[in-house]
Parts: structure tokens; sequence; C-alpha cells
């Protein structure tokens, strides 16, 4: 029996992002000779279990992300030293302390190191050295390195000279059964019908090209695009806002977390718009593909890597409207990749493999 400590996430039940649905599903999936402990933030949480799935939780009074995330980390870490085998730290964030940590551990310590925080554009230059500078300590010190890409695995390989698991994110999570007349009332909640619409949703953030993508489909000829997003939550998303939000040919839909709500939206969707350019393997991206919608992807290698080169890609919004009046890509071609690549019982097999 091996005991792991998930460290670095807000917790489970799942209520953020891609880090704790991956905490959901490890402990979800969990094999009868593992059992997980995970550390949460008390103040996601209002009412506290003790366990969830199996799994046992732990609370501190810190939040996981933002300023807090550093110490939320560290004392994550302190308190699992005597209390499990392994340490599955997700992020970077708290591993300047890694070296301290490794001295006093007696077991195994295993870090995914996410999507190159130190190189995002929101992040200003002392954040961006410190992140980078936790990322070494991260390869250095870790007993195993986790990376969701192959970009990001060439470049652990290159710029530290060690071999990264290749760790993907599972995406199934998403399928749900909606009843066709549920379904039919969402559409028509948003005045859409179905595959009368194009679909794109992510955080408005500008390393997310939202600009690029609401520049193609405000032109005349192209199809209709509703674009769920944190519109009102910084200056970037804002001024898109105030530029094309009485376009009648989009709709800027504030974020949706009600799972049919999303299911429904993004399955009767002709195809789906990926504006990510950072983050190694994007969860959204992932869950595009099960859905089995045409994907139009922003041209990176990270895009290109986890689609296998089977969507369209663009990098300009003319190339964007470009592709969208070309003959689709295969959205069935892309669910078969999903199928055999980013399942949670894949992803979770591939984890207690490594451990």
């Amino acid at each position: 029996m091996k005991k792991v400590g998930i460290i670095g996430t807000v917790g489970v039940p799942a209520c953020y992002g891609g880090f704790e649905t991956l905490a959901e599903n490890l402990v979800t999936y969990a094999g009868e000779d593992i059992r997980y402990i995970v550390w949460c933030s008390a103040k996601a949480y209002p009412e506290k279990q003790d366990s969830y799935r199996g799994a046992e939780l732990r609370y501190l009074p810190l939040k996981a992300n933002g300023a807090q995330s550093t110490p939320f980390d560290l004392l994550s870490m302190i308190k699992a030293l005597w209390q499990v085998d392994i340490m599955l730290i997700l992020g970077v964030s708290g591993c300047l302390f890694l070296p301290l940590i490794k001295l006093l551990f007696k077991g195994k310590i295993i870090v995914n190191i996410d999507g190159l925080e130190h190189r995002r554009a929101k992040w200003g230059k002392t954040a961006k050295k410190f992140l980078l500078t936790s990322e070494k300590m991260a390869v250095r010190f870790a007993d195993a390195v986790v990376a969701d890409n192959e970009s990001i695995r060439q470049y652990v390989r290159d710029t530290y000279g060690k071999e990264a698991a290749l760790i993907a994110y599972g995406g199934d999570h998403v399928l749900r059964d909606v009843p066709p007349q549920k379904q039919e009332e969402i559409l028509k909640a948003y005045g859409l019908e179905q595959g009368g619409y194009v679909i794109a949703l992510c955080r408005i953030e500008p390393e997310n090209n939202c600009d690029i993508i609401l520049d193609a489909f405000s032109r005349e000829g192209s199809p209709r695009l509703l674009f769920i997003g944190n519109w009102t939550n910084s200056e970037y998303g804002r001024s898109l806002l105030a530029r094309y939000g009485s376009s009648s040919q989009v709709i800027l839909s504030p974020a949706v977390y009600d799972p049919d709500t999303v299911f429904t939206l993004r399955s009767n969707a002709r195809a789906y718009i990926h504006g990510h350019s950072a983050g190694g393997t994007n969860p959204s991206l992932v869950e595009a593909m099960h859905i089995g919608r045409p994907v139009y992807a922003f041209d990176c290698s990270y895009n290109r890597n986890t689609t296998f080169g089977k969507a369209a890609y663009f990098s300009t919004a003319d190339e964007l409207a470009a592709e969208l009046n070309q003959t689709a890509p295969s959205g069935e071609v892309l669910q078969e990749i999903a199928r055999k690549q980013y399942t949670w019982e894949i992803v979770t097999r591939r984890y207690e493999q490594l451990y």
C-alpha cells in the first residue's frame, strides 16, 4: 500500500481548474494499492469533509492560488513529511524550498511542472524570475518530473538534461447524458440553433488570443460565435467587450459553470475554437476533442502535439477566417485520439506506474 500526498491544488471535490480536476480523477480511479491524502484550502470549502472518494482530506488556512500559493504549498509539504510515501506536487510555486524538503523526506517526490509558468505574459519580471528559479529547483530535486505535453518534455530534456514522464490530462469527465428537451431549452435561452454557431471558451487573457478570434468572427459572412469567458475581470477583457459586445456576429457570454449547459453548448456547436498559445496540454482542448466537433486551434507546438496534427490551425485573424471557409477538420478523428490518449483511467494508470 502506497500513500500519496497531492500538493498544490485548491483541493477536492474539484471547484477550480485543471490541477483540481486531475486530483479529483486520480482519487476517483485510484487502484486498490494506492491511498491519497489531499491538502486543501480551507477558504474554498465552507463544509469540510474528512474524506472524499476514499482520499483523506487535510485543510490549511491559506489560499492555494495567488500570493499565498507558495506558503500553501510549503506548509502542505511540511505536513506531508511524515504522512506519505510519495509527494505528488502539482505546479512549481512551492518548489523553491524543495532542497530542504528533500533533506527531510525519506520518500519520493514527483513534480508536474505545469505549462512553463515563467513564460506567461501575465506575470511581471520578478514573478517570472521566481517561477523560473522554482522550476529549476523542481527539476533538479524531484525524483521524477511529469510533463503534460511533448513540447514540455523536450524543453526539460534540452534545458536540464533530464527525462520527464509524459502524462497529459483526461477529458472524458465532460461527457454527459442531457435529455433532448433540456438541450433545446438551453439553446433557446442563448438564442441558438443546433449547428448554427461556433463556440470558444477560455479565461480572457492575451495569451489565449481572444482578440484574434473576435476579429475573425466579426467579419461579414463569418459564422456566428458564442464566446464564453470572464470578460469583466481584466482591462483586456473589458476592452474586447466594449469593442465587440454589440456585434450581431458574436455573443459574449459570462463564464458558465453548469456541466449540463457547457456540454450542451459544446456538443451542438458547428466547431470549437481554441486560442491558447501557452500552458502545455490545455484541459479545455482535450475536453473539446472528446465532444467530437471540428477544432480550429492556435498554431503552436503545444496544440499540434495535443491534437496529433489533426486539427485546423491559425496564427492570425486572416488565417482563421480563411480556415473557416475551408473543409472542416474531422471531429471524429480527434474524438478517437481523445479516447485512446486522454481518458482519466489511462491518465491514472500512468501516474500509478510512475509511483
